[in-house]
């Protein structure tokens, strides 16, 4: 067997978690925000922020390319300015993590902030606290359970993104090679063992994340039962 290069779980590792402190911290901004106001254009603006939930990976790698690549409308102005390009570089694969597993949180997150009853916080509100006191102190707590599972749902599917990172970031070993590109062009020159390898990896990853999140819900929801 070849000698295993471990570049792909770190890149994968790095992408996933900075990828989801992002989507976490968007994606329940966004959330609360929508769901608690009521505007012309509601769903339309919802619908986009799934959209990639439902679109194949290569079309939604395909708007990014068109978006972030040197004649993109974000890509060029960072190359004209900064000299600096997304494409085929690492922060590509970064940003198609991010847009692939915001839905997600996004999801998991609104649902969340509409299961509980918003009687509790209008009177938090009655009592001259700040909205912002009001998320921190009851919807924040309240809606936990549900953005710790779309943060785990989000952190594996960023791990798992493939087909916008391709796109995006292409092939480029020790430098753009995450672990399901590895795994990819590993079967695709022959290389079993290491594909067999990285799925192994990749599989449990998945496992322990999900594993986990379904321990916490339940030991979090035997201590509500006492």
């Amino acid at each position: 067997m070849d000698q295993i290069n471990f570049f792909p779980l770190w890149l994968s590792l790095k992408t996933a978690s900075i990828s989801t402190v992002i989507v976490f911290l968007t994606g329940v901004f966004l959330s609360y925000l929508v769901s608690r106001k009521e505007f012309f254009g509601k769903s339309i603006i919802e619908a986009v922020f799934l959209l990639p939930l439902v679109l194949p990976p290569t079309v939604v790698g395909f708007g990014l390319l068109y978006i972030f690549g040197k004649n993109g409308m974000i890509g060029k102005i960072l190359i004209d300015l900064f000299d600096f390009q997304i494409v085929f570089t690492w922060y590509g694969a970064l940003i198609a993590s991010i847009v692939v597993s915001f839905p997600l949180m996004y999801q998991s997150a609104s649902a969340a902030f509409k299961q509980y009853d918003k009687n509790l916080e209008n009177a938090a509100l009655t009592m001259g606290k700040s909205r912002w006191i009001v998320f921190w102190t009851i919807a924040f707590p309240l809606a936990w359970p549900g953005l710790l599972a779309g943060l785990v749902l989000a952190f594996a599917r960023g791990l798992g993104e493939f087909g916008a990172t391709l796109m995006l970031a292409g092939y480029i070993p020790n430098v753009t090679e995450t672990i399901p590109l590895a795994i990819y062009f590993a079967v695709e020159s022959g290389k079993m063992e290491i594909a067999k390898f990285w799925v192994i990896i990749i599989v449990a990853l998945g496992f322990f994340a999900i594993l986990w999140l379904n321990w916490w819900s339940a030991r979090n929801m035997m201590k509500h039962n006492r």
